[in-house]
């Protein structure tokens, strides 16, 4: 299996034939965000044959990016986000799944298992909690645990269970993180709880807000090289692989 960052919790996995895409964002600006490091994702970054949205948060279902995507792809939302997000309804051409946590969809030799997340799932800042924020576990020749965004929560380990590998978030894109995230210290402690083989940080160093380049910049530079320092303190016998936007890792060939 190979994991390729594309920025912020954009990755695209491959395992067993079969590509899944991570909360796609292929925008260069994004309201007040501008995107600060790496190119924009190349068009094949688009391309995949299931895509797995983590919750509703405009960075993380961005209806443009989605709408790049090939007739027939598998979208998997999570449940509540067509009613929630009525633009979905507009992406005619795209198998729409809706699931909660425990549920199980099948992408050729893959299976993608929803996870719990602790994390505000709506869709604007106010309105009604609808649809849940979810982590994924894609199962095929690796087990690989994609978290989407998440605080730590009690059973967190026993919710995600037995992985191979972990893509969790280490940063934001502001200068503050709030409840339900994990910053660089809480990953490596979500790290040696769940005790994968390797992990690679994500979600941080893309994007910033505009006019906030000299606010707490550190915030935006040194999440992953935090995370990798923290890791190897708190779970010394996990392989951490920071990539740069674009880079791809094979953890198992890596072991």
């Amino acid at each position: 299996m190979e994991v390729t960052w594309w920025g912020h919790a954009t990755c695209t996995v491959e395992d067993s034939g079969v590509r899944v895409l991570t909360d796609p964002l292929f925008a260069r600006r994004l309201a007040h965000l501008r995107r600060r490091r790496g190119a924009l994702p190349p068009p094949e970054a688009a391309r995949a044959d299931v895509v797995l949205v983590s919750h509703l948060h405009a960075d993380h279902l961005h209806l443009p990016s989605l709408a790049r995507l090939a007739p027939g792809t598998r979208l998997v939302v999570p449940r509540g986000a067509v009613r929630a997000v009525p633009g979905l309804r507009r992406l005619t051409w795209l198998r729409i799944t809706e699931v909660g946590a425990g549920d199980e969809v099948k992408a050729g030799a893959v299976a993608v298992r929803a996870v719990p997340a602790a994390h505000d799932g709506r869709r604007l800042p106010v309105g009604p909690r609808r649809s849940p924020a979810l982590g994924y576990v894609i199962v095929g020749a690796a087990r690989t645990y994609f978290a989407g965004d998440t605080g730590l929560f009690d059973g967190m380990a026993a919710a995600v269970g037995v992985v191979d590998v972990v893509l969790l978030p280490v940063g934001g894109w502001g200068p503050f993180l709030g409840h339900g995230h994990l910053d660089a210290g809480r990953a490596a402690q979500a790290l040696a709880e769940l005790a994968p083989r390797a992990a690679v940080p994500v979600h941080y160093g893309t994007y910033w807000p505009i006019g906030m380049d000299a606010v707490r910049p550190h915030e935006f530079h040194a999440p992953g090289g935090e995370f990798v320092r923290l890791a190897a303190r708190r779970a010394p016998g996990v392989a951490v692989h920071l990539l740069g936007h674009g880079e791809s890792v094979r953890p198992e060939a890596a072991r």
